[in-house]
């Protein structure tokens, strides 16, 4: 096949959380290769019509998907594969409806609510003056607790440092910090409830015989202090300079006392790839409580590809090659009529 790789745009000035993208598509590109595919790149901006217009005149059989934000906005992740339904060309990865419905994490988060699956109890920023808990109504405009404050629209850690936790504040105190917030580039922000406990990754793949999940990851906060808050921010994903790039490592691995735990992370990951219609891989993001209560923080519908990324570890650990992965997602592209 003649495959096109699309993925953002890139400046020199980029930092590392949009750089990353290149490797991906050099990862990828060298699976498709190895495949017997032939494979060009494309380039992403807000000029959609000098895409849609390049991937109409060329033949193009698919384009594999690595768009994760336009103009160096993530709130347009969807754009593109609009623009691909538009074509009638067939592309890897979720489908357009799902790319807006897993970016939104407001809109993300109704949609778990929805379904029954768990997730932090949040503060929407638009309510107007009164504090709205959504999914726990019972909660006190003035009962204090821990709140972490997140972009609406990006992901990767964007915007996120040890300031977003805010401790022991009172939902109406959260509310009119987010209403003080000045105007971010990657703004709007929202708060949720945090989960002081564990945090893991589980990845899933497409199968023949339907998604499968890939060994989860836990995410191990080594040697930080009482005072640290443990959550994977920025400085922890990008700045190979900090304390956190070098002491938040994956585990994989279940203890004996993890079985049920772990069966309750896959079971909970497959209502999110079903509930929200994901296609070819994903990523499911989770908080566990000090209790055992799992709850999902993002569904990921287009995780990171890189070779030293969460998903080709699990891959590793799964013990499947990322040829072969790139060749179920292939195979699970989604045929837009």
């Amino acid at each position: 096949m003649h495959i096109a790789v699309l993925h953002d745009w890139i400046r020199e000035t980029d930092g590392p959380d949009a750089m990353d993208v290149l490797d991906q598509a050099d990862a990828v590109e060298a699976a498709l290769t190895a495949l017997g595919h032939t494979v060009y790149r494309v380039s992403c901006d807000l000029n959609l019509v000098a895409v849609y217009d390049l991937l109409n005149r060329d033949k193009t059989d698919l384009a594999f998907n690595l768009v994760e934000s336009i103009g160096g906005q993530g709130r347009l992740i969807h754009l593109f594969p609009f623009v691909l339904d538009a074509l009638s060309l067939p592309y890897t990865g979720a489908p357009a409806e799902a790319m807006v419905l897993t970016s939104n994490k407001l809109i993300a988060k109704s949609w778990m609510t929805a379904a029954a699956i768990p997730t932090p109890t949040w503060i929407d920023p638009g309510a107007g003056k009164k504090s709205i808990l959504r999914n726990r109504p019972e909660i006190a405009p003035e009962a204090a607790m821990d709140w972490i404050v997140k972009s609406v629209w990006e992901h990767a850690s964007i915007g996120m440092g040890p300031d977003s936790l805010v401790r022991n504040a009172a939902p109406d105190a959260v509310r009119k910090r987010l209403a003080a917030a000045p105007p971010s580039p990657v703004g709007p922000f929202f708060a949720e409830t945090f989960i002081a406990g564990r945090e893991f990754n589980v990845s899933l793949l497409a199968g023949p015989e339907g998604p499968m999940v890939l060994p989860p990851a836990e995410i191990m906060f080594d040697g930080y202090t009482d005072d640290m808050p443990r959550i994977v921010d920025y400085k922890a994903k990008w700045d190979s300079t900090a304390f956190e790039y070098h002491h938040t490592r994956r585990r994989f691995g279940a203890d004996a006392s993890d079985t049920q735990l772990l069966e309750s992370l896959k079971t909970i990951a497959l209502d999110c790839w079903y509930h929200f219609g994901l296609a070819g891989y994903a990523r499911v993001d989770f908080r566990v409580d000090e209790q055992g209560n799992p709850f999902v923080l993002e569904v990921n519908a287009n995780p990171c590809l890189s070779p030293d990324a969460g998903f080709a570890a699990a891959l590793e650990q799964a013990g499947i090659s990322f040829e072969d992965a790139v060749a179920r997602i292939l195979e699970d592209v989604r045929q837009v009529i």
